[in-house]
């Protein structure tokens, strides 16, 4: 039940996040709901056994968000502010996801 949840939070996370830069909205409301959210989602799904995976995909996403997509405004007008406002919101939501993760992690290397 607790990993369901977490996934449900995960996919919901990522869907607001979407939603969100596609709506290009300055909502700090917002923003501040997705790292509440990401905090919820790296409680509750990831063991710390299994932290690596979920950290090397979040370093591919933090990395894909840092690129500057607004030369694509160039051929097709809104499409780079677009992108770069997803990419931020996405990146808003799974950074918090990082952070538990990697602290839970790490209190697990400890231990063993």
């Amino acid at each position: 039940m607790r990993h369901e949840m977490g996934h449900y939070a995960f996919v919901g996370g990522v869907l607001l996040a979407i939603i969100a830069g596609l709506v290009q909205t300055t909502s700090t409301f917002l923003a501040f709901s997705l790292i509440i959210l990401g905090f919820v989602v790296g409680v509750l799904n990831w063991p710390a056994k299994d932290a690596t995976h979920l950290l090397i995909a979040v370093i591919a996403i933090l990395a894909a968000g840092s690129a500057d997509f607004q030369m694509l405004n160039v051929t097709f007008d809104p499409l780079g502010t677009v992108l770069n406002s997803v990419f931020s919101f996405i990146n808003v939501f799974v950074a918090p996801v990082a952070l538990v993760v990697a602290l839970k992690f790490v209190v697990y290397l400890a231990r063993r």
